[in-house]
Order: C-alpha cells, then structure tokens, then sequence
C-alpha cells in the first residue's frame, strides 16, 4: 500500500511537467527558475521541440541551471539549428564568428546567420548586414549590407538601427539622408544602445542631423557615459555649460528608461 501510495505520488508531481509547454519553460527561464525550465526543456526537447533544444542550449551556455558546458550547448544549438530553429541557427551564427571567445570561422558564421535571416530573424539580418559591411565571410558590398541592416533595423533590432543610421547619415551603401539617420540613431539610443546614445550625444552637440540642443546633448552623454562609453572631447565641451543647463540634463538623464518594443 505504502508503495502504491509512492507511486501514485510521483505520478502527480510528474502530470504537470509533463504537460508543460516551452511557453512555460521559457516563462520559467524569463523569471530565473533555471531549474524548471530546464526540467520542462529536457522533457519536451526529447520529443523533438526545437524551441526546447534552443533553450537548453541557451542554459547551458551561460551556464543557468546547470554547469556551463559550451560543448552541450553548441550540440543542442546544432540540433535545433539542423531543424530550423532560426534562433538556434542565429547562436550557431555567434559562436561561429567568435562571440564566446572562439576562434571566428566567418564564413560558417555567414552560412548560419543567412539562414536564421532568411526566416526573419532580426537579430541575424543585423549580423549578416555587418559581414558585408566588414566583409567578414562573404564579399564586401555595402549596398547588400544596407538591405539587410534595413530588413533588421525595420524589424526592431536596435543594433541594426544603429548600424543602419549610420549608414544612411553617411551615404554608404544606401542614399545619403542626415535626418533619416540621425532619426535611426536616435530610436536606437532610447532603446538603450550606448553606441547610439554616444552619437547622439555628438550630434546634439555639433548640430548634425539635428538642432543644436547642449542640453539634450549633455543628457545623451551622461547616459552614454554611464553604461561606459565616456567621451572626453564632449566632456570638455559640455562643460562649459551653466549650472542650470547641466541641472536639466542630469534630470533627464535621471529619468531615461530604455524604450521596450510593444510597450
């Protein structure tokens, strides 16, 4: 009886993990319950869940949950990745080009990124956008590179909105349009990219692509400088500020929240 009652016990406990969905593993993984999402991930993982594959792999990557293993991660990228997972194929893309710390092999990394880009993935068409850019596994052509940073930038990618306004506030690649780009920059610098907020910060400063605002300008430059991206020469500039104007822009910078996409 008292065996039974075991049993049917652990059946209990197994019923809702079994009927788990990735929606609740990656909800699971989103408020840092490593341990049930990675318990939900193996289990649907074993029935040939891509998203479940990618997950784990993303676990294992950075080491949540379980020991850090770059070896399984890269084996559950690959599974999911050889399925079709576009954000599988996009972290194969990465640890091709030597983002962890690997040796780059560019050209593996064009193949994996042009696959996940060509299913939408934002992410990948950034990255495929730099390597013709840079010319990094495939052939340098900063006309293909602007598409593709567009298709990103388009799609929200806040990388990809950096890269592109630059493109386009420069006239490389793609018609030459100061505002436009500076328009670009500045979505990517509210959605928190400290890049972008650094060169806002500059053309706030010198008037480009903009009205001259010192005062916008100096905000930019404490946020950007914040996230350690100081700028010496804008230091100095800025400086000469009133005590006023420096007061306001260090209130805006108090109140910056990076822009979140849908909300």
């Amino acid at each position: 009886m008292k065996y039974l009652t075991a049993l049917l016990l652990l059946l209990a406990l197994a019923r809702p993990l079994l009927a788990a969905t990735i929606e609740e593993a990656t909800a699971s993984y989103r408020s840092k319950d490593y341990a049930t999402a990675r318990a939900i991930a193996e289990e649907l993982a074993k029935s040939g869940n891509r998203r479940a594959m990618t997950l784990l792999g993303r676990l294992y990557l950075n080491g949540t949950g379980v020991e850090r293993d770059e070896g399984a991660a890269t084996a559950w990228f690959a599974r999911a990745a050889d399925a079709g997972e576009p954000e599988a194929q996009f972290n194969m893309g990465l640890l091709s080009s030597g983002a962890y710390g690997n040796p780059p092999d560019w050209i593996d990394a064009a193949r994996w990124f042009r696959k996940s880009a060509e299913q939408g993935y934002a992410a990948a068409q950034g990255r495929l956008g730099v390597l013709y850019l840079e010319g990094n596994g495939v052939a340098k052509n900063p006309v293909t590179a602007g598409q593709w940073l567009a298709r990103a930038a388009a799609a929200g990618d806040a990388d990809a909105m950096l890269d592109y306004g630059v493109l386009v506030f420069r006239g490389e690649g793609v018609k030459r349009n100061e505002k436009i780009g500076a328009q670009w920059l500045l979505i990517a610098a509210r959605r928190g990219n400290v890049i972008a907020q650094n060169r806002v910060a500059r053309l706030f400063a010198f008037g480009k692509g903009v009205a001259a605002d010192p005062v916008e300008a100096l905000k930019w430059n404490l946020l950007a400088s914040r996230s350690g991206r100081p700028d010496p020469e804008l230091d100095t500039l800025l400086n000469r500020l009133g005590k006023a104007q420096k007061a306001e822009a260090q209130t805006r910078a108090d109140a910056f929240k990076p822009e979140v996409p849908g909300e």
